[in-house]
């Protein structure tokens, strides 16, 4: 047996190195047929012997049994979004606000990979679990398909945990073939490579992943504290030490005029790549500076995304129909004859407001110009004069709401029109839906259908109905068995125990997003208290502006209002905060208002731990050290932070003494 389990040691270093070799490095020292036979070997030994087969065996590569659904799993920290540029005064513009911050920076330039954002855990040098991005908070385990990207490395070159993030992709190649064989067996083609990416991962089936041929690219890390990079060129360049692939098309830049001339090469050449881009990410290079300049709810302060012009094609605007919104906007879409643009078909788009409409003299009937703007929301550009039929039929927005008939209005300073009545159908439906949305009470099955047709059946007219549900309401509907009844109001008794911060977005509070309702949850700790506070109170608030202020008020002093939260409050939803609070911590005068940066390893808690300990005393925590920088708390092999720590003369704490502190603050 020895002698076995020696050779599956060797067969697991040659083929390991091999497909690093030629899936990340791109320069293969053996052929295909020397790899198949070796891998094949290994299939044979692990099949007489399937105790010798590991989770790091190169066999995972062909995928593991079928799954029977995704596990969802919340992200240690959110995969937010990134703000987009669509031209170069935007792009100028994000440079002046950096500027105005911080002063000069330099920018690391990275093709935007059009494919599918994933999270690759690691724990001592093992790929443990892979998500995907999902709403940014919460992703889908699927961690068996990507162990099917060959250049996803299952072992690290160095045995540390963190959290990598990337995009994973099809290759045009790839992309191609799956379509022709698609077409042979006469079923429906996807649409483009970044559809068949998507697809391919969420396959339950991991063998049928593995037939894809997908690939990935990794670009960022979500904990730096065990590597020694002080810039995003620095990190891509530890990951590629690792093991990882990133993409080698990356450029370090001085200023924003050679980040304009880096799009400007790469808007030309893309069609020469092996993949698909749909634009251009821009990164402030230094990590400690992206640290000063911080992020917004939605994305990061010190990055931005340039999308590559949208793609533009002619088609029919057949009719135009309204949609209202859960605070009342009146939005028009185009009915469009059915056209193909950047890889789908559309057949809506937007209008945006009745003003632009007539700016753009947009009739029914005529020829129009559409895009997809950021190659993601079709619009309607322009029309084209020279194809005009008699038969163009001016289009006049209706003076009353087409859901409640009441009259529409158009509130001072907006272009928008909106219906005011509080009883509007369609507004309380949208009101419905964004109160069980995932930011919001998260109640997961609880979708648009379902919620349309129990508002249809009386069963709901507010979000407070929704904790009155009952088994009796729920089976009569469509495609409702006794299982799924049975989930859905497990999930409804769930929702009561979140956090305060979830219930105010829930109720749809005007100009209040997901950032600005924690910020009030944390402060006031209750719904009650926070009804008690005038918009000048609000307005002390750093994050809180006069129309976000008056719109509070205004909403929690109404009374119908006031029964609703009574309404909540009899089914034991919870109005209280239950999150740790960063904003407000009396905290320990060691720590409060400190800049503290961990390094090393630490073996008595976790990094995420020790982060959460320190906050909570009041202090800041990041990533890089600096000239800001109050205290190096060092584990073990420290590396560049530590020494420029002590270069910086800045006060350094072992692990043990940190421990100690710790022990005396809680005594």
């Amino acid at each position: 047996m020895s002698e076995v389990k020696k050779r599956v040691e060797e067969l697991h270093e040659l083929l390991h190195r091999y497909s690093y070799e030629y899936y990340v490095k791109d320069d293969p020292s053996v052929p295909d047929s020397e790899y198949d036979k070796l891998l094949h070997e290994l299939i044979g030994i692990e099949r007489e012997h399937p105790e010798l087969k590991t989770d790091d065996s190169p066999t995972v590569r062909v995928g593991a049994e079928v799954q029977s659904s995704f596990e969802k799993v919340q992200h240690e920290t959110p995969m937010l979004s990134l703000g987009n540029a669509f031209n170069e005064a935007d792009l100028r513009k994000f440079d002046q606000r950096i500027q105005e911050k911080v002063g000069d920076v330099n920018y690391m330039c990275e093709l935007k990979i059009d494919g599918l954002a994933v999270s690759l855990k690691y724990e001592n040098g093992k790929f443990v679990q892979g998500l995907t991005r999902g709403d940014g908070t919460t992703g889908e385990d699927i961690t068996e398909n990507l162990k099917t990207i060959h250049a996803i490395p299952l072992t690290l070159k160095k045995d540390i945990s963190f959290e990598v993030r990337g995009e994973a992709f099809m290759p045009r190649k790839s992309f191609l073939k799956l379509n022709e064989e698609k077409e042979q067996n006469e079923e429906q083609p996807f649409a483009n490579p970044r559809n068949a990416a998507a697809g391919s991962l969420r396959q339950l089936d991991p063998k049928l992943a593995a037939k894809r041929k997908l690939d990935v690219f990794l670009y960022s890390i979500n904990d730096l504290t065990e590597l020694d990079a002080e810039t995003q060129e620095e990190a891509l360049n530890e990951l590629d030490a690792l093991g990882f692939k990133t993409n080698q098309k990356r450029r370090s830049v001085n200023n924003i005029d050679e980040v304009i001339e880096y799009i400007d090469y790469w808007t030309d050449k893309r069609e020469a790549l092996s993949y698909d881009i749909d634009g251009i990410v821009i990164k402030v290079n230094q990590l400690d500076t992206q640290d000063e300049l911080g992020f917004t709810a939605k994305s990061p302060r010190w990055a931005i995304a340039y999308k590559f012009p949208a793609e533009e094609v002619v088609t029919t605007l057949l009719d135009i129909e309204l949609s209202i919104g859960r605070t009342g906007v009146v939005t028009p879409t185009a009915i469009l004859e059915p056209v193909r643009v950047a890889g789908t078909t559309v057949s809506r788009a937007s209008l945006h407001n009745e003003d632009l409409i007539h700016e753009k003299d947009i009739r029914i009937s005529d020829s129009v110009v559409i895009k997809k703007a950021g190659d993601i929301i079709p619009e309607v550009v322009k029309r084209i004069k020279d194809r005009r039929k008699d038969d163009a039929k001016t289009y006049h927005m209706p003076t009353h709401c087409p859901s409640c008939d009441h009259e529409l209005v158009r509130i001072e300073g907006e272009v928008a029109l909106r219906c005011i009545n509080p009883k509007c159908q369609a507004q309380l439906v949208e009101g419905l839906i964004h109160f069980v949305s995932r930011q919001a009470m998260n109640i997961d099955g609880l979708g648009e259908k379902i919620i349309q047709q129990l508002y249809e059946q009386g069963c709901i007219k507010d979000i407070a109905d929704i904790y009155y549900l009952t088994e009796e309401d729920l089976l009569p509907l469509e495609r409702m068995g006794q299982k799924k009844v049975t989930n859905l109001l497990k999930a409804i008794e769930t929702s009561k125990s979140n956090s305060l911060e979830q219930l105010l977005f829930g109720l749809g509070i005007r100009h209040l997003g997901v950032k600005a309702s924690r910020v009030l949850a944390e402060r006031y700790d209750s719904i009650e208290c926070l009804m008690e506070v005038s918009e000048v109170e609000l307005l002390e608030i750093h994050d809180i502006g006069e129309k976000l202020a008056q719109s509070v008020v205004t909403y929690l002093e109404n009374e119908d209002i006031k029964a609703l939260i009574q309404k909540l409050k009899d089914k034991d939803v919870n109005m209280t905060f239950k999150g740790p609070k960063y904003n407000e911590v009396e905290g320990h005068e060691d720590f409060k208002d400190k800049t503290i940066v961990l390094t090393g390893k630490l073996h008595q808690m976790t990094r995420k731990e020790a982060s959460e300990w320190l906050k909570l005393q009041g202090a800041k925590v990041t990533s890089s050290v600096t000239k800001k920088t109050d205290l190096v708390i060092a584990g073990e092999d420290a590396g560049s932070k530590l020494s420029k720590a002590e270069e910086l003369e800045i006060e350094v704490w072992s692990e043990d003494e940190f421990v100690t502190k710790q022990n005396e603050i809680k005594e």
